[in-house]
């Protein structure tokens, strides 16, 4: 984790006053989201591409917030799931998505899962070559009407920090499989084509996903001539970011679709191509500014720095541990805001990243104080786990002026539930 001192002011998207309302009414640590801002972001990239593609959809990725009362929600507006594991169809299943609403994207697959995919009806998306025949095979002999394939594009495209070069991936076929793979499902009787590519997470340049876009359209333009298949489904994948830090502007929603808009008007439309049903897969824009961990300073301690130890760990929230993220953090009505500190804030775990920040200059935090930390609404609780023994935290739901529960906090007895004693 890279040190960063910072004491700009940032957005809460909360009201300070229902952040305190929640932790005078629940324990800390826990995450709370802000459904009725949840739901305007969707449906302001919704329109935003609505505009000029009247079909489009968002699936979700689920694992960026897999919580029901969540996808209930972004089911209302409209939006699909993307899953990528056999939880995350039965999830999707129990919230009532089907059928094409739900886009199976996954690598590395079980035939339970392609068979409960296809069970769904969902929209299969095949990430290797060799994944055809095991299809194939793991259904009895049938395929999918509509196949989509993953594009690696290696060397053409590149990758960002986060998912690192495209050629270094392990997802996706390259450009030289990709016309064996679809002659291939051709003849194993596949009637409909996608095409999908994600080469880039929390990416805050329009410039690249515009490139992205005409990246599939020029590839579709390709395949369409050389394979002699029409294309009806072009997945430009997800990867939008959001402005973690303080001087980062979110992404413009209109001016996106207004580029994959020329671009697809370039490329498609002008060379006689057949309409495509143009699709996303969304997940941390719609949620992750939208959520925050909210945890109490428990410990302070002088050694050869200043530590403030919070009743939250690493277990709540991973990013900053794993990848050296940045998430912003506010100190809720600190004692005295004018007299700073620069600390180190740190959970429990017995592993010396347990850190939510390092060097940060912050108010001087008391004993007891309340520390909320920012854009936790996708991957945050989703990539917990129970190192130590840890257990996970609750998750609340702020809508229409009302804070529920929308998953319990986890007990000793749940984590020893599976042990024989």
């Amino acid at each position: 984790m890279q040190p960063m001192i910072n004491n700009e002011k940032k957005e809460l998207n909360f009201l300070e006053e229902d952040i305190i309302k929640a932790v005078n009414q629940y324990p800390t640590p826990f995450h709370i989201y802000n459904g009725d801002k949840i739901k305007e972001n969707g449906e302001s990239l919704m329109n935003s591409f609505k505009k000029y593609f009247p079909n489009y959809r968002n699936y979700f990725a689920v694992k960026a917030t897999p919580n029901p009362t969540i996808l209930k929600l972004l089911k209302e507006i409209g939006m699909g799931v993307d899953c990528s594991s056999l939880a995350e169809l039965i999830l999707s299943e129990k919230v009532g998505f089907k059928n094409e609403e739900i886009m199976f994207t996954s690598n590395n697959t079980k035939s339970e899962e392609y068979k409960k995919a296809y069970e769904l009806g969902s929209i299969i998306n095949l990430d290797d070559i060799t994944q055809i025949e095991y299809l194939y095979e793991s259904l009895g002999g049938v395929m999918p009407e509509l196949i989509s394939f993953r594009y690696n594009p290696g060397p053409l495209k590149k990758g960002n920090d986060i998912i690192g070069n495209p050629k270094d991936a392990k997802f996706g076929l390259t450009s030289d499989d990709l016309e064996i793979a679809y002659n291939k499902a051709k003849e194993l009787g596949v009637k409909r084509f996608g095409l999908h590519c994600m080469v880039a997470s929390n990416e805050l340049d329009l410039d690249y996903f515009e490139e992205t876009a005409r990246l599939l359209f020029s590839t579709i333009s390709r395949l369409t001539k050389s394979c002699g298949i029409t294309f009806e489904m072009v997945n430009l994948g997800g990867g939008i970011g959001i402005p973690y830090r303080p001087n980062q502007k979110a992404v413009d929603y209109s001016k996106l679709a207004e580029k994959v808009s020329n671009a697809y008007k370039e490329l498609i439309v002008e060379k006689g191509l057949s309409k495509l049903n143009v699709v996303t897969e969304c997940g941390r824009v719609i949620t992750g500014p939208y959520g925050v961990l909210v945890t109490k300073a428990i410990h302070s301690k002088s050694t050869y720095k200043e530590y403030i130890g919070v009743d939250a760990c690493m277990v709540n929230l991973m990013r900053p541990g794993m990848y050296g993220a940045y998430h912003h953090i506010t100190v809720l009505n600190p004692k005295d805001p004018n007299s700073t500190q620069t600390y180190d804030v740190v959970g429990s775990l017995c592993e010396n990243n347990d850190k939510f920040c390092i060097d940060r200059l912050l108010p001087k935090i008391q004993r007891n104080d309340t520390l909320v930390i920012h854009d936790t609404g996708a991957h945050g609780h989703s990539m917990g786990f129970n190192y130590n023994g840890k257990l996970r935290s609750a998750e609340y739901l702020l809508l229409n002026n009302s804070i529920n529960c929308i998953r319990r906090a986890e007990t000793f007895d749940d984590l020893f539930s599976t042990l024989n004693f």
